[in-house]
């Protein structure tokens, strides 16, 4: 989104907040406005925060490559408040001074260009898309492409729902009276007709199906070139080994199996009000990588959840994700009758982070081993028992506790030489199930040919099952 936003704009504004300061998000910002080659204008916002320091704000953007004004450099920064509405004034007019260095225009003649910025589908409206124009002046009826959508332009708003009578370069709108949804990014180009405009649709979906086979052809092409590799090497190994020792590898496998052995999966859809949000959430899913939990992304589309939706979601036993979209009652009926788990969100991290919690619900328990107190031997004496002398460690519990019930690990010169449990556990002559710290005892290990030394080290270990955590670090 950030890219696409640095791609279709004249000036940058990048806004940084006055109490964090420069963030991994304004680094990827800044790269992005250099390889648009866009020239950068900073906002330093939240100068109302208690936290705020607007001097280490503009060293850390120096540090960064942003050579700010107050430091000696070309880049204007502007500390504002947009909670406060502080200093809006002065962000303005440092905009409008930078569009007049750069001498920025744009030719309200000719054929509409523009770019999609936000694709959405609304429940009364249809599909409705955002685009800035960068040429030409947009007008109620022009019939207009982007990508494999045509729109005859049934009306026109502004940010505030206002309905416009023409757009022209430089400013955003809301087109209503697409056909299909186009996508964020795209370039939107004026034709004269809807017979050239289906002409253009056709062209370029014919050019994606002929993409599509050549893809296609050379996955084949790569299968094929594997397959032989493998027979070549199943070859050779045969003449090493001689025809009648070569022994099969067992019967073949069906080519789908459900891997019931296999890690756990876990199954999503997503649903989004707007192209650009489903875009930034499947980027992020895209970043997962973990081999302990599989994820599967069964679907995901704009607009609102659909029984379509609950009914793909009850057969994989998928969670729905609803981002920014409404739930109606109907849905929320059929889910709950379907069993499937619907999840509202309208922060995409908090999304993530819900995401995150169900693959660990997922994952099985670990086992870790807590330390609960250690011992050293201060001699070793034995006991009769039949016939035979079993040895005893006479020890002091030197830290934490000892448990009868705990598992033992018996060092000598550091090095583990025996790990087990106990068979005996007394204090003076009486069985104990629990010896403190500074207490002398006596242990007796299950293996009875087990002898101890003078300074060997004796841990009480108590093992647990613990919630394992994915490792997925989305960035954020």
């Amino acid at each position: 989104m950030r890219a696409r936003g640095a791609n279709l704009t004249d000036i940058v504004v990048l806004v940084v907040a006055a109490d964090d300061g420069v963030m991994e998000q304004t680094i990827e910002s800044i790269r992005m406005a250099r390889q648009a080659k866009v020239p950068i204008l900073v906002a330093i916002n939240k100068i109302d925060s208690p936290k705020a320091n607007v001097s280490r704000t503009e060293k850390m953007l120096v540090e960064v490559g942003i050579q700010v004004e107050n430091l000696g450099g070309d880049v204007q920064a502007i500390p504002i408040s947009a909670l406060k509405k502080q200093n809006l004034d002065q962000l303005t007019e440092a905009l409008i001074l930078q569009a007049d260095l750069l001498e920025l225009g744009g030719d309200p003649t000719g054929p509409v260009e523009a770019v999609v910025v936000e694709s959405k589908v609304h429940p009364q409206k249809g599909k409705i898309c955002t685009v800035v124009v960068q040429r030409g002046t947009m007008k109620k009826g022009d019939i207009l492409v982007a990508g494999t959508a045509m729109a005859k332009v049934r009306a026109l708003k502004d940010a505030d729902s206002k309905l416009l009578s023409e757009v022209p370069p430089g400013y955003p709108a809301e087109i209503e009276g697409w056909r299909d949804l186009p996508q964020a990014g795209e370039q939107v180009l004026e034709v004269e007709s809807e017979k050239r405009a289906r002409e253009v649709i056709r062209f370029r979906e014919d050019q994606k199906e002929k993409e599509k086979s050549e893809t296609e052809l050379k996955a084949i092409e790569q299968k094929m070139q594997q397959h032989e590799r493998e027979y070549k090497e199943r070859l050779e190994m045969k003449r090493r080994l001689g025809r009648y020792r070569m022994k099969p590898d067992g019967p073949r496998k069906p080519e789908i199996q459900r891997d019931t052995d296999g890690p756990p999966t876990y199954h999503v859809i997503v649903k989004a009000d707007v192209d650009g949000s489903l875009e930034a959430i499947l980027d992020t899913l895209d970043t997962y990588d973990s081999p302990d939990c599989k994820m599967d992304l069964v679907h995901y589309g704009v607009g609102p959840v659909t029984e379509n939706d609950l009914e793909m979601a009850e057969a994989f036993q998928a969670v729905v994700y609803a981002f920014n979209v409404d739930v109606g009652p109907q849905i929320k009926q059929a889910a709950e009758d379907k069993e499937v788990v619907v999840k509202k969100h309208n922060v995409i991290y908090k999304l993530i982070d819900d995401v995150k919690e169900e693959i660990n619900s997922r994952l099985p328990p670990v086992d870790v081993e807590e330390e609960l107190g250690e011992a050293t031997v201060l001699q070793q004496f034995e006991i009769s028992q039949g016939k035979k002398a079993i040895p005893i460690a006479g020890c002091k519990c030197e830290r934490g506790i000892l448990k009868r019930s705990g598992l033992y690990k018996v060092l000598r010169k550091g090095e583990v030489i025996y790990e087990g449990h106990l068979s005996s556990m007394r204090h003076l002559k009486s069985e104990v199930d629990v010896i403190k710290a500074d207490t002398e005892c006596g242990l007796q290990m299950e293996d009875k040919n087990l002898t101890f030394e003078k300074g060997d080290v004796i841990i009480c270990i108590e093992k647990k099952s613990v919630p394992q955590k994915t490792d997925w670090n989305p960035g954020f």
